[in-house]
């Protein structure tokens, strides 16, 4: 088995919304349930890396592993590059980013990416994606979108429907990207520390930074299909009532 770190980064600030990993899910914060999903993964290390007290009041609370980063970060990607900096990470140490606004993210994905990462030496970065369920998902703007080529490999992440059919309808070959992905260390720093390009300010994915830098992105199917995140409180009322089912206790 793949060993790596996973690391949680995770901000108050939230242009949608604000203390997002804070916000209470059947008695908890939102990043307790992160948290307990990526442990239960099986991750050698599972860090909580944020710049704000709060979360890290919260997460120590639960137990968690908490590094403080700076407040000046712009992405989860940057914030765990300082870590990797920090710990002076071997630069072949795989390393899995998860989102903090994933509360019910399957525990075997996590190990998933990382074992996809390492089953391709000639990828720097690995991810995952799943089919669409319906035309609105698959128009919904709040959902980021992938197309491969033949060898499963990224040629582009949007959040427009990607690829436009021009006769209509809704093409098969259209992917959700499932936000969560692994990085080999020295990949890690040499994306962080570029700049923002073009297409990751428009679009807003900074995944996009890796592929205009030539960087090979590996994308399998996922396991098994995650819950959307949470991105809006439309999400997060969802995911409560799912909660509220008992859905992600097991």
């Amino acid at each position: 088995m793949t060993d790596f770190i996973a690391v949680i980064p995770a901000r108050f600030e939230s242009s949608r919304l604000p203390g997002k990993p804070l916000a209470d899910i059947a008695g908890q914060p939102m990043l307790y349930w992160v948290h307990r999903q990526v442990v239960a993964s099986g991750a050698s290390e599972v860090i909580v890396a944020t710049d704000d007290e709060r979360i890290a009041e919260a997460a120590r609370g639960f137990g968690a592993n908490v590094q403080m980063t700076s407040e000046h970060h712009a992405s989860g990607t940057d914030r765990i590059a300082e870590l990797a900096r920090r710990f002076d990470w071997a630069s072949d140490r795989i390393v899995v980013n998860v989102q903090g606004d994933e509360p019910l993210i399957p525990a075997v994905l996590p190990r998933q990416v990382a074992d996809l990462l390492a089953a391709n030496p000639d990828a720097s970065v690995a991810t995952l994606a799943t089919h669409f369920v319906d035309q609105a998902e698959f128009e919904n703007g709040n959902t980021a979108k992938v197309i491969l080529d033949n060898r499963s490999r990224a040629l582009y992440f949007s959040r427009a429907p990607i690829p436009h059919r021009r006769d209509g309808g809704w093409p098969a070959v259209a992917r959700r990207h499932v936000g969560i992905y692994a990085y080999r260390v020295d990949s890690l720093l040499e994306i962080s520390a570029a700049p923002p390009c073009a297409i990751e300010e428009c679009e807003r994915l900074e995944q996009l930074r890796a592929m205009y830098l030539g960087y090979r992105i590996v994308v399998a199917d996922a396991l098994e299909v995650p819950v959307h995140g949470v991105d809006t409180e439309a999400d997060l009322a969802a995911i409560r009532r799912r909660m509220a089912r008992g859905a992600g206790k097991a």
